[in-house]
C-alpha cells in the first residue's frame, strides 16, 4: 500500500492527537550516511584568522606578555590600574601593532585591514586595554587622519603612533549623543585674531564619556558648530590641546566621569571649553575650510551630505567594536565549554560517576547555538573588514559602495554586540558559582563589554540607519535624509516600486527553481539545504520591508504627521533592519563553507552553519507561522533537527573553541578549564 507523504494541513494536525511525534522520528543530521568529522584545530585557526595570521598572532604575543594585567584590573587602585593600561599601550605600540593603519611615512603600517584585525584580537585581553587603544589609535588618530590634511598629519601623527602624544575624541555631550548635528559646543572664528573661540554654550553642551580626558588626554578632536559672522556651517572638527606639560590648558575644565560599570582602566570624563583660542589651522580641513578673511569653502555644497561624508570616513571605529564583541564572546565561550568537560553532576547514564554538564541536551542547547552564531559573526564580520580595508585603502571608490559599507557595519556591529551580551550571560550562568569567580574572567567580559551595546553608535539607532539604506536602497539622498525625510521618500515611491525593490514576488520564484515543492518550497524543502534557509531568510526580511513601506505611505497619505508616522513604525522598522541584518550573517557562512575545501573542516563547519540557521527560524518561528511559512509540524521538525545538531557537534565542541587560537593566559584559572 503506498504511503501519502504530503505535509498534513495546520487544520488536519489540529484535528489529530497532540502528541509529540518527537520521539518516532530520527532528525536529517542523524539518519545514516552522515559523516562525523575530526577537526583540524591548526588548519580551522588558520581559516579563522584569515589573510592576517602574522599580525594575530604578533597581538596574542602580547596578549600573553602583557597576561598580569588581568589580575593588575583587580588589584590595582583606580589610579594605578589607569597607569598601568597607558604604559600596557605604550609598550603595545612600540611593537607596532596598534599603527597598522596609519600611512608607514608618519610610523604606521600602511595596512588598514592588519589593524582590524589587530584590534579584534585584542579583544581576547584586558578590555580597559582594547578601549584606550581604540581611543588613541582609532578615534583620535583616525579623526585626524581622516578628517585633516597633510599639515596635521605631519604635525600630530608620528607622536600619537608612539603614545607619545595622547588624543582624546570629543565629540559626545552630556544633552546629545546618537544625535551629533545638535551638538551645543560652538567654535567661532574671528577674523581679526585668525582663531577660533571653542565654547560650551549650553549648560548640557559639555563633551562626556571622553576617554583619555581625565588625566592623560593633551590634545581632543573637538566636534563643534562652525559659526563664521553669524552664520553657522554644521559640525566640523577642529584639533584642541587641553593639557601643557600635564596642566589644563587656559579655558579648559575636566571633571572625571567617576567609576563606571566597567572599563575602569579608561579614564574618560566631561570637557567644558570656556572661549579657548586655537589657531585657523586647528580646523582638519579635507572637507571644508575656512580662510584667512574668513570666507567658508568645501567642495560638498549640502551641509547634511557634508556632515555624513565626514562621519563616513570615521566608520572604522564601528566595524571594530563589532569585532571585539565577537571575540570578547569567543573567550566567554571556551570558558564555558572547556568548564563543561570538566565538571560533573548528577548521577545520569552511571551508577559510578556523575555526568559531565556538555552531555546534558539543555546545556548543548545552551552553548551550541551561541558558538554556532559566533561563528557566524566572525565570518559576517570578516566579510565587513574587508570591505572597510578596501574601500578605506582607495580600492574601491563608488559612493553607494561606501553607504553600503556604512550600513553594514552598523548592522554587525549591533548584533554582534548584542550577542556579545547575550552569549557571556549564558555562559556566565553555565558556569554556576564557578563562573561567579573573577578568576574565570565573566566579571570583567560582562562589565566591559556591556556598554559596547551603546557605543560607537547606540545599536537601535544603528538599525535604523540600516532600514534607511534599505528602504531608499543608498539613493542619492541617503545621506541627506534623517528619519522624517525618509518617512518622505518612501512614501512619495509608488508602492510597487517598493515592493519591486524588496522583490518578494521574484524571490518566490527564484525559490521555486531552487528547491522543491513548487509555491510549498518552504514545505518540502530540506532542512538542511542552505539554498532553503537562505530563503525562509530573505523571505521574511523582505516582506518586512514591502511591510514597512506600505505603513510609511499609508500613514502619510492619511495626513498624519511625519515625525507620528515614524514613530508608529518604528518597531517595524527595527525588525526589519535586524531582519536584514542576520540574513546578511547567513550568506557570510554560506559562502564561507561552500568556498572550503573538501574535508572534515568543512563538515564541521556545516553543522554549525545548519545550527545557526535553524536555530534563528526556530527563534523567530511565530512570525514564519503567522506569515505560513511554518506549520507546526515543520516547527517541531527544526526543534528536532537543532537538538540532534547540538548533538552531534558534541564531540568537537572542545576543537571548536581551540581553533580561535585564545592565548591560554587569557583564560585564567587553569584548575577551572583544565
Amino acid at each position: 500500500m503506498a504511503t501519502d507523504t504530503t505535509p498534513p494541513t495546520d487544520q488536519q494536525l489540529s484535528d489529530e492527537p497532540r502528541e509529540d511525534p518527537a520521539p518516532e522520528r530520527v532528525a536529517e543530521s542523524e539518519k545514516p550516511g552522515h559523516i562525523q568529522p575530526a577537526v583540524d584545530v591548526a588548519a580551522l585557526t588558520a581559516l579563522l584568522d584569515g589573510t592576517y595570521v602574522e599580525v594575530r598572532d604578533l597581538v596574542r604575543e602580547n596578549l600573553a606578555t602583557y597576561a598580569s594585567i588581568l589580575e593588575e584590573a583587580e588589584t590595582l587602585d583606580r589610579p594605578a590600574f589607569r597607569e598601568r593600561v597607558r604604559e600596557v599601550l605604550v609598550e603595545m605600540a612600540a611593537t607596532g601593532q596598534t599603527g597598522m593603519g596609519f600611512p608607514e611615512r608618519y610610523g604606521g603600517g600602511g595596512d588598514i585591514g592588519a589593524s582590524l584585525a589587530a584590534f579584534e584580537t585584542l579583544a581576547f585581553g584586558d578590555l580597559s586595554v582594547l578601549v584606550k587603544v581604540g581611543v588613541q589609535f582609532g578615534l583620535a588618530g583616525g579623526a585626524i587622519l581622516q578628517l585633516g590634511t597633510e599639515r596635521h598629519h605631519a604635525a600630530y601623527l608620528p607622536d600619537l603612533i608612539t603614545g607619545k602624544l595622547m588624543g582624546c575624541f570629543a565629540m559626545t555631550e552630556t544633552g546629545h549623543g546618537s544625535n551629533v548635528q545638535a551638538l551645543g559646543t560652538v567654535a567661532t572664528y574671528d577674523t581679526e585674531a585668525r582663531e577660533f573661540v571653542i565654547t560650551t554654550s549650553e549648560p548640557d553642551a559639555n563633551k562626556d564619556y571622553i576617554g583619555n580626558a581625565a588625566a592623560h588626554g593633551e590634545l581632543a578632536v573637538v566636534f563643534a558648530q562652525l559659526d563664521v559672522a553669524g552664520e553657522r556651517h554644521g559640525v566640523h572638527a577642529f584639533v584642541v590641546p587641553i593639557r601643557r606639560d600635564g596642566e589644563l590648558a587656559a579655558g579648559v575644565r575636566v571633571e572625571d566621569d567617576g567609576l563606571k560599570m566597567g572599563l575602569n582602566g579608561v579614564d574618560n570624563g566631561k570637557l567644558w571649553f570656556d572661549r579657548v583660542r586655537v589657531p585657523r589651522e586647528a580646523l582638519l580641513d579635507r572637507f571644508a575650510d575656512v580662510a584667512e578673511d574668513g570666507t567658508y569653502s568645501s567642495g560638498i555644497e549640502n551641509p547634511n551630505r557634508r556632515f555624513f561624508t565626514m562621519l563616513g570616513t570615521l566608520v572604522q571605529g564601528r566595524v571594530c567594536v563589532g569585532g571585539a564583541g565577537i571575540n570578547a564572546s569567543k573567550v566567554a565561550l571556551a570558558v564555558a565549554i572547556r568548564y563543561a568537560l570538566k565538571r560533573r553532576q548528577f548521577e545520569a547514564t552511571s551508577q559510578d560517576e556523575e555526568e559531565l554538564l556538555l552531555d546534558y541536551g539543555q546545556h548543548q542547547r545552551r552553548l551550541f547555538p551561541l558558538l554556532a552564531h559566533t561563528y557566524a559573526l566572525h565570518f559576517a564580520q570578516e566579510v565587513v573588514a574587508g570591505e572597510c580595508h578596501r574601500v578605506f585603502s582607495g580600492e574601491v571608490g563608488d559612493e553607494k559602495q561606501r553607504r553600503e559599507l556604512e550600513s553594514r557595519a552598523a548592522g554587525t556591529k549591533a548584533i554582534g554586540t548584542w550577542h556579545a551580551t547575550r552569549a557571556i550571560q549564558e555562559c556566565r550562568e553555565a558556569c554556576g558559582g564557578a563562573g561567579y569567580l573573577a578568576a574565570n574572567r565573566f566579571t570583567a567580559l560582562k562589565a566591559d563589554t556591556d556598554v559596547f551595546t551603546t557605543f560607537e553608535g547606540d545599536n537601535t539607532v544603528l538599525l535604523q540607519l540600516v532600514a534607511k539604506g534599505l528602504l531608499t536602497d543608498y539613493a542619492s539622498e541617503f545621506e541627506e535624509l534623517d528619519q522624517l525625510g525618509m518617512v518622505r521618500y518612501v512614501a512619495g515611491l509608488a508602492v510597487e516600486t517598493v515592493v519591486e525593490r524588496t522583490s518578494v514576488h521574484n524571490l518566490l520564484e527564484r525559490v521555486r527553481d531552487l528547491l522543491p515543492g513548487g509555491d510549498q518550497w518552504d514545505q518540502e524543502g530540506g532542512l538542511l539545504d542552505s539554498a532553503y534557509q537562505q530563503a525562509m531568510l530573505r523571505f521574511r526580511e523582505e516582506h518586512m520591508l514591502g511591510g514597512v513601506a506600505r505603513r510609511l505611505k499609508r500613514g502619510i497619505d492619511s495626513g498624519k504627521n511625519p515625525g507620528e508616522v515614524f514613530s508608529l513604525v518604528q518597531d517595524h522598522v527595527i525588525h526589519a533592519a535586524r531582519a536584514h541584518v542576520e540574513r546578511l550573517v547567513l550568506d557570510a557562512f554560506v559562502d564561507k563553507v561552500e568556498a572550503m575545501q573538501d574535508g572534515d573542516n568543512k563538515v564541521a563547519l556545516g553543522l554549525l552553519l545548519d545550527l545557526h540557521a535553524l536555530s534563528v527560524i526556530e527563534a523567530d518561528r511565530a512570525w514564519f507561522m503567522e506569515h505560513g511559512r511554518l506549520t507546526a509540524g515543520r516547527s517541531k521538525a527544526i526543534s528536532r533537527e537543532v537538538n540532534a545538531l547540538c548533538r552531534r557537534i558534541r564531540p568537537l565542541a572542545r576543537d571548536l573553541v581551540d581553533a580561535f587560537g585564545v592565548p591560554e593566559e587569557m583564560l585564567r584559572s587553569p584548575g577551572l578549564v583544565g
